[in-house]
């Protein structure tokens, strides 16, 4: 009987977790980043892009799997995206505004004291990719 309250338990878990809905009051808030810096459950980085940058970031990040938008709009210069975990869909936040010619982002775990550098190394890696572009 526990075994089946703890499987019963993992699956409502599971579920709140993948069909949490993300409220854009919530995470659609301008970044406030006057440096690179890593966090327990995100990063905060400002990248030297030209005025295009955003441009060029969204169409990288939506190239990503299980990214989608959030709220925003390249032409309004802020985009806030969720990109969802393979297995369990644990939502990360990754929330962008062009400010000249810098991109400002703030990525962030929902759920969890520690995102275990996930955020970081997904950020870092578009920012090679518009880097490339």
């Amino acid at each position: 009987m526990v075994i089946w309250i703890i499987v019963a338990l993992v699956f409502v878990v599971g579920g709140y977790i993948r069909l949490a809905p993300s409220d854009p009051a919530r995470w659609h808030v301008e970044p406030e980043v006057t440096e690179n810096r890593e966090m327990p459950n995100g990063v905060l980085r400002i990248a030297t892009t030209g005025p295009d940058g955003l441009e060029r970031f969204n169409e990288v990040a939506l190239q990503t799997p299980r990214t989608s938008v959030v709220s925003g709009w390249v032409r309004t210069e802020q985009v806030t995206y969720v990109t969802r975990s393979k297995i369990w869909g644990f939502p990360d936040y990754t929330t962008v505004k062009q400010d000249g010619d810098q991109l400002k982002i703030y990525a962030r775990a929902r759920f969890g004291r520690s995102d275990f550098g996930v955020n970081a190394a997904r950020v870092d890696g578009w920012l090679k990719a518009i880097e490339a572009r």
